[in-house]
C-alpha cells in the first residue's frame, strides 16, 4: 500500500474538534431542511463514510495481517477517498473530520469482521442511493457516486459474503445476509436487502451481455432507478436506464 501512503496519512491525521453536521453524517442521508448546501451534504457524507470504511478495514488488517478481501478493499476505499476529495476541492467544500478511529472496535475474529463489513457495505450501497437522488444537477458528482456504489455492490459485498461463507463452511448463497444486517447495523434498509438476490441475477445478465430492454423495463417499473443504475452497472449503465426511462415517459405522455 506504499503508493497510497500520503493519502493514508491524510485520512489518519485529520484532527479538528468536531463536525458541526455530525447528525447528518451519522444518518448517511441528505436533509433538505438542514442549514448546509445540498452538494456539501452529499460529498461530506460520502467522504465521512469512506473514513468509516478505511478505519474498519485498517483495524482488521492491524489484528489479522494483510488478508484478503480486506487488504484489497482497503486499497479500493483509499482510491474512492481520493476521487471524492478531488470533488471536494473542485467545489471548495471543506472535508469532514475523521473521528472514526476511536469509534471502530477491533473485531474478535475474521468471521465477525466479515459479517460487520457485509452490513456496512449494505449501508454504503443504500447511502449512495440517497446521495445520487440529490446529485442530478452535477454530472461529475453523479458519475462518481454511481461508480462507487457499483464497486460496493459488484465487488466488495460479494467478496465479503464469500468470506463469511468460507468461515462458516457453506456456499455464499447459504449466508443469511438479512440476519447479518439486523445484527450489525443500526439502519433500516429492508427494501435494498430484499432485492439483493434479484439484482444479482440482473448483474449477471449485464456482465454476460444477455440483458434485454424488457429486463430493464421490468426493473424500472418495480424498483428504485438510481439504486439499480449504480448497483448494477455504474455510470454507463445508468445512461442506458435514463434513456429508456425517458423514452417510456415520452411515450406515456403522447398516449
Amino acid at each position: 500500500m506504499q503508493k497510497n501512503s500520503k493519502t493514508q496519512t491524510a485520512i489518519e491525521e485529520l484532527e479538528v474538534p468536531t463536525n458541526l453536521d455530525a447528525e447528518i453524517l451519522a444518518q448517511m442521508r441528505v436533509d433538505p431542511n438542514f442549514d448546509e448546501p445540498i452538494l456539501h451534504q452529499v460529498l461530506r457524507i460520502a467522504v465521512y463514510d469512506e473514513y468509516h470504511a478505511y478505519e474498519t478495514y485498517k483495524k482488521v488488517i492491524e489484528k489479522f495481517g494483510e488478508i484478503t478481501p480486506f487488504s484489497n478493499i482497503l486499497e479500493a476505499e483509499i482510491r474512492h477517498y481520493e476521487e471524492l476529495t478531488t470533488l471536494l476541492n473542485k467545489y471548495q467544500i471543506p472535508a469532514p473530520i475523521n473521528d472514526w478511529e476511536e469509534k471502530v472496535d477491533e473485531p474478535n475474529s475474521i468471521l465477525e469482521a466479515s459479517e460487520i463489513a457485509v452490513a456496512e457495505e449494505i449501508d454504503n450501497i443504500k447511502m449512495y442511493d440517497n446521495l445520487i437522488s440529490y446529485s442530478k444537477e452535477y454530472p461529475d458528482v453523479l458519475d462518481t457516486l454511481y461508480r462507487l456504489q457499483a464497486a460496493s455492490y459488484n465487488n466488495h459485498l460479494p467478496a465479503l459474503r464469500q468470506n463469511v461463507a468460507k468461515h462458516l463452511n457453506v456456499t455464499a448463497e447459504k449466508v443469511d445476509v438479512n440476519n447479518i444486517y439486523q445484527q450489525y447495523s443500526n439502519h433500516n434498509i429492508e427494501e435494498a436487502l430484499g432485492k439483493l438476490d434479484e439484482f444479482s441475477v440482473m448483474a449477471s445478465k449485464f456482465a454476460s451481455g444477455d440483458v434485454s430492454q424488457e429486463d430493464i423495463l421490468k426493473l424500472l417499473s418495480n424498483s428504485n432507478i438510481s439504486f439499480i443504475g449504480g448497483a448494477l452497472v455504474g455510470a454507463v449503465g445508468a445512461t442506458m436506464f435514463s434513456q429508456i426511462s425517458k423514452e417510456r415517459k415520452n411515450s406515456e405522455e403522447e398516449e
